[in-house]
C-alpha cells in the first residue's frame, strides 16, 4: 500500500476578518517539496456570516478561503472543494499532482441550531474517493455553553442521522474508509463548584493537564458511548485552547477554560479482505501565538493507507492546436470503457496553472454524440465546440473534464495556447477578408 499525509486544522476565527500571518499553522514554512501534505483541510467556525457576506462569498471566495489560498497555492496546492454553512466554512486542498484521483466528491451539510432550523450552529462535510479509499472530513460547531451537555450530545447524533451521501457503499459518515472530524465542538470540563475558571487557570500554569482531562465532557461521553464513541483522540498535551482575550495569550476568566477545539478520526481498518488500513498521527498541537481570536487554532497531521496499485479510468484529450478567441474552437477527445459519460457532464477551459476548480474561464456541456468507437479499446471519440462568444482570454490554458454523476475530475488536456487573432486568416500581415 501506498501512503497519503493529511493535515488538518480548525480554528474559531470570532467573526473576524484575517489579521494574523497563516503560514506557521499550516507548517507550510518549515516543510521541503518531499515532505508536503497531500491534503490539507482547513476548518473554521464563526466565519462573518451577515447577509451582505454570504452573498459575496456565494459568487467570490470569502477572505479566510483566500487567505489560505494564497499561502498552499505556492506550492502547488489546488483547492478542490469548499462548503459553508453560515458561519461554518470546510475547504479542502490537494497537491496538483493527485487531481485526477480525487473522485465522487459529495458535500453535506446539517443545521442544527434552534431545533434544527437555523445553521449557526451544525456541520459541513466533504467525502471522497482517492487511490481506492474513501474519505470524509466533518467540520462542526456544535452547542455552547456549560451546561448543555445533552445538546452537544444530540448534536452529534443528529449529524451522524441527517447527512446522506449517494455513493451508496459510504451513504453515511461513518462507512467511510477514513474520518476525520474537525471543530469547535464546545465540551467543556465538566461542571464542579471546586472547578473555577481561576483554579482551571492554575493547574495549565502548573503544567497539570492530566487533572483537567478526567473532568473533560468530550472524553467522558466518548467512555460512555453516548456520542463520538465512533472515533478516536489522542489525548491534547496543549492547554485548553478557549476563551482567551482578545489579542493575548492570556485566559478571559470570565469562561472556564475548555479544549473546545478538536480533531478526531476512525478508520475502518478491515473494509478489504487482505488488507488493513491504518492511520498514523504524527502530531496535534495548538498555536498560542495567534490572538486575533478568542479560541486558538489546533492541528493535526495524519497518515493513512491507501492503494498503491489502484488504476483509476481517465478521459483523455488528443493533442490541441492554437485557438482563437475570434472563432469557434474545438477539441478531440476519448472516453474509454471504464468511464460512463453522465448527461450533465461538462468540460471547463482553464488557465495553465489554474489554483481552484471554481476558476473555469467558461465550460460546455459534454456532448452526448460519439464520433467514432476504437474498436482495439473500445474508447468513445468524441468532439467538443466552444463557440466564439465564450473565450475572452489569451494565453496557455488547459481543458478539464468533469462527471457529473461521479463528482471527479475525470480528465485533463495538455497545455494548449489561445490568441487573439487567428493567424490563418491572415496574410502579409492583413486580413483577407480586406485584400
Amino acid at each position: 500500500m501506498d501512503k497519503l499525509r493529511l493535515y488538518m486544522v480548525t480554528w474559531n476565527v470570532a467573526t473576524r476578518q484575517p489579521e494574523e500571518d497563516v503560514e506557521e499553522m499550516l507548517g507550510i514554512n518549515k516543510m521541503t517539496d518531499d515532505l508536503l501534505p497531500d491534503l490539507y483541510a482547513i476548518g473554521l467556525q464563526e466565519v462573518k456570516s451577515q447577509p451582505q457576506n454570504i452573498l459575496m462569498d456565494a459568487i467570490f471566495d470569502d477572505p479566510w478561503t483566500n487567505v489560505f489560498k494564497d499561502v498552499l497555492t505556492k506550492r502547488n496546492y489546488i483547492k478542490v472543494k469548499t462548503i459553508r454553512l453560515q458561519g461554518i466554512l470546510l475547504s479542502l486542498f490537494c497537491l496538483r499532482k493527485h487531481l485526477l484521483h480525487v473522485r465522487d466528491m459529495e458535500t453535506q451539510y446539517t443545521k442544527t441550531g434552534l431545533g434544527g432550523i437555523w445553521g449557526n450552529k451544525g456541520a459541513v462535510s466533504i467525502r471522497l474517493n482517492i487511490y481506492g479509499c474513501s474519505l470524509c472530513i466533518v467540520n462542526c460547531h456544535l452547542t455552547p455553553h456549560d451546561p448543555y451537555l445533552q445538546e452537544r450530545v444530540a448534536d452529534y447524533n443528529t449529524i451522524i442521522r441527517k447527512q446522506v451521501f449517494k455513493k451508496r457503499e459510504t451513504s453515511h459518515i461513518l462507512y467511510h474508509d477514513y474520518v476525520f472530524w474537525i471543530g469547535d465542538l464546545n465540551f467543556r470540563l465538566e461542571e464542579n463548584p471546586a472547578l473555577t475558571a481561576e483554579k482551571i487557570d492554575s493547574l495549565v500554569r502548573k503544567g497539570d493537564l492530566k487533572t483537567l482531562l478526567q473532568k473533560d465532557q468530550l472524553l467522558q461521553v466518548m467512555n460512555s458511548g453516548d456520542a463520538f464513541s465512533e472515533l478516536t483522540e489522542a489525548l491534547p498535551t496543549f492547554p485548553p485552547t478557549y476563551k482567551f482575550q482578545f489579542y493575548s495569550s492570556d485566559y478571559d476568566l470570565k469562561r472556564r477554560p475548555s479544549w473546545t477545539d478538536r480533531i478526531l478520526y476512525n478508520v475502518n481498518e478491515n473494509a478489504y479482505e487482505n488488507m488493513t488500513l491504518e492511520v498514523e498521527q504524527l502530531s496535534y498541537n495548538s498555536f498560542p501565538q495567534y490572538t486575533q481570536s478568542d479560541h486558538k487554532p489546533v492541528m493535526a497531521d495524519f497518515v493513512v493507507k491507501v492503494f498503491s496499485d489502484h488504476e483509476d479510468s481517465f478521459v483523455t484529450f488528443e493533442e490541441i492546436g492554437v485557438w482563437c478567441t475570434s472563432r469557434d474552437n474545438s477539441a478531440t477527445y476519448l472516453v474509454p470503457s471504464g468511464v460512463e459519460p453522465a448527461f450533465w457532464d461538462w468540460i471547463g477551459v482553464y488557465k495553465d496553472g489554474f489554483t481552484s476548480l471554481d476558476d473555469y474561464i467558461c465550460y460546455s456541456y459534454a456532448p452526448r454524440m460519439t464520433v467514432a468507437v476504437r474498436s482495439d479499446d473500445g474508447s468513445q471519440v468524441k468532439k467538443i465546440t466552444f463557440p466564439v462568444c465564450t473565450l475572452r482570454t489569451t494565453g496557455l490554458h488547459r481543458l478539464v473534464y468533469f462527471g457529473s454523476n461521479s463528482g471527479s475530475i475525470l480528465g485533463m488536456s495538455q497545455v494548449f495556447e489561445i490568441k487573439s487573432t487567428d493567424s490563418s486568416h491572415l496574410h502579409n500581415g492583413f486580413d483577407n477578408d480586406e485584400t
